[in-house]
This record gives C-alpha cells, sequence and structure tokens, in this order.
C-alpha cells in the first residue's frame, strides 16, 4: 500500500510529466484561463482511462500473442478513440466546467501516450499502473492551475517587451520545474 501511495507522490511532484518529462507542455501552453479546471479534470481521466487500459491490453494481448513491436500503432489510435467518448461522459456529469474546444488540447497531449508506453514497459502489476496514471494525471493538473496562476500574475506586470508572451511562460515554467525539484528528498528509496 505504502509503494502505490509513494508511486503516486512521485508521478505527481517528483517526475511530473510536464515539467520532469517534457510530455505534456503543449496544452500547458495553449490552455485558456476559463478551461483549466476542464482540461486538468479531462486529462486526469484520459491519463487514468488510457494508462490501464493499454496496461491491460499490453499484459493480456500483446505479450501474449508476441506483437511488442506494435504497441504504438495500438496505443497511439487508442488514447484517440478515447476522448470524444470521455469529453460526451465529462460534460454530461459536470455542467459547470467548459469542456467544449477540448478535443485538439487532449489530442495534442503527448503524456497520455507517454503514459501507456511507460505503463506497458513497467512490469510492476496493475495497481502500480493505476496509482502511476493517477499521479500523473494529477501532476498535470497542479502544473496547469499553477501555470494559470502565474500567468494571471504576468498579464497585469509590467514586463519588458522581448519577455512578453511565449518567453515569459516558458521562464516561468522553468521556475516551477525548478521548486518542483526541490521535491526530489521527499522520497527517500
Amino acid at each position: 500500500m505504502t509503494e502505490l501511495v509513494l508511486t503516486l507522490i512521485s508521478a505527481a511532484l517528483l517526475n511530473n510529466f510536464v515539467l520532469h518529462w517534457p510530455l505534456g507542455v503543449d496544452p500547458l501552453l495553449a490552455g485558456s484561463r476559463r478551461q483549466v479546471h476542464a482540461l486538468g479534470l479531462a486529462t486526469l481521466c484520459l491519463m487514468l482511462v488510457a494508462g490501464v487500459t493499454a496496461y491491460v491490453i499490453w499484459h493480456w494481448l500483446l505479450v501474449p500473442l508476441h506483437l511488442e513491436a506494435l504497441r504504438l500503432f495500438v496505443f497511439l489510435p487508442l488514447s484517440v478513440l478515447l476522448i470524444a467518448p470521455l469529453l460526451k461522459l465529462l460534460s454530461g456529469g459536470f455542467h459547470g466546467l467548459p469542456f467544449d474546444g477540448l478535443w485538439p488540447l487532449l489530442l495534442g497531449n503527448a503524456g497520455v501516450l507517454g503514459l501507456a508506453l511507460i505503463n506497458a514497459q513497467n512490469d510492476q502489476g496493475l495497481p502500480q499502473a493505476i496509482a502511476l496514471s493517477l499521479g500523473a494525471g494529477l501532476g498535470f493538473w497542479l502544473v496547469l492551475s499553477l501555470f494559470s496562476d502565474l500567468r494571471e500574475r504576468t498579464a497585469d506586470n509590467d514586463i519588458p517587451l522581448p519577455f512578453r508572451g511565449l518567453p515569459i511562460d516558458l521562464i516561468g515554467a522553468g521556475l516551477i520545474a525548478v521548486i518542483f525539484l526541490g521535491f526530489s528528498g521527499l522520497i527517500k528509496t
């Protein structure tokens, strides 16, 4: 049980998919303030469903049939096919969040495919894959909300002209990554 909690915390804070491995940077830089929590929740659910489904397909279908080389050709359409039903389900359950227009942001999120490949590569069991998927989604949502708050604070400040827009966003992302690096001593193995 403690190993699952450590995996969850490690995926959310230490080995964050956006800051440690730059896998989900596109939605981070393209998301609007209005859609932060909708995008975070949708990405969390997509990572959880796609990561667990990819683990099950890998260990119960591709490995027994010796089709390991086809993992990319199976996991990419899997994550793309899960987006539309997931957004429809979430928009029906959460009426207050704007889920419209999230299709391109979820489609361009390489963190979902990276998580599916990492879950397939790790052979530590289904509970570990669930914990890693949940931690990765929570970590993405945390970084997304922190980055949105940072963008909101820098929008009203007097920033020199060469640093406005994307340059100050990248500097802010680097500073958030350094802050998350401070969590590296949190878990000792």
